[in-house]
Parts: C-alpha cells; structure tokens; sequence
C-alpha cells in the first residue's frame, strides 16, 4: 500500500507539473492535483516513519 500512494502522488504531481509546462489553466484543478499528490506524498512518509 505504500509503494501505491508514492507512485500516485508522483502521477499526480508529473500530471500538475505538465500542466504548468503546457500553460493550459483548467482553474482549480491544477491546485487540486498538487494538494492531493503532496497528501498522499506525507502519507507515504508517516506510515513509512511508523512502520
């Protein structure tokens, strides 16, 4: 289950950094891949901290 949330927050934050590369603005959604990629990122860390 860790090495899932790690590979999805850094799908979601190669997805976020494309989107800021091709300049195509979709609002909110960018803010909200990033959002999303950096929780499942500080996730992985604790339950790897505490395991």
């Amino acid at each position: 289950m860790l090495t899932l949330l790690l590979v999805i927050g850094i799908i979601l934050l190669a997805l976020w950094a494309l989107g800021l590369i091709t300049r195509r603005t979709l609002g909110g959604g960018l803010h909200i891949l990033l959002v999303i990629a950096v929780i499942l990122v500080i996730l992985w860390l604790v339950f790897a901290i505490f395991r």
